[in-house]
């Protein structure tokens, strides 16, 4: 009776060992992955928001610009340099977005992956 016990408790310490203990590990680092995974959404969510919020003070001030020129060369110009400068912004903006969710990847992947 006393071999049986010893082999039902050696059983369960070794199911609780190499499937329970683990598979809990991997409940929670998917957890804490798609916490991060939320957070890093609302975080570009946001960021995307304020550059749109930039770009659209940028168009209004060029429109203003332009309705205050002398002439169709002014219009011209500042239309080109309107033109150009939202180029700039736009590679900018692309970059930081994808750097962000970049960084947010790394850290969501990091918990599944066992690094902190």
């Amino acid at each position: 009776m006393a071999d049986t016990k010893k082999t039902a408790d050696k059983v369960k310490d070794t199911i609780n060992e190499k499937i329970v203990d683990p598979a809990k590990k991997a409940g929670e680092a998917m957890k804490s992955s798609g916490a991060k995974l939320a957070e890093g959404g609302s975080t570009v969510g946001m960021k995307m928001l304020d550059q749109a919020e930039e770009n659209t003070r940028q168009a209004f001030a060029a429109m203003r610009a332009a309705a205050q020129a002398k002439d169709l060369t002014e219009v011209m110009k500042v239309q080109g340099d309107f033109l150009r400068d939202q180029g700039t912004r736009s590679m900018s903006q692309a970059r930081e977005i994808g750097d962000l969710i970049m960084q947010f990847g790394k850290e969501a992947v990091a918990p599944l992956s066992g690094k902190k």
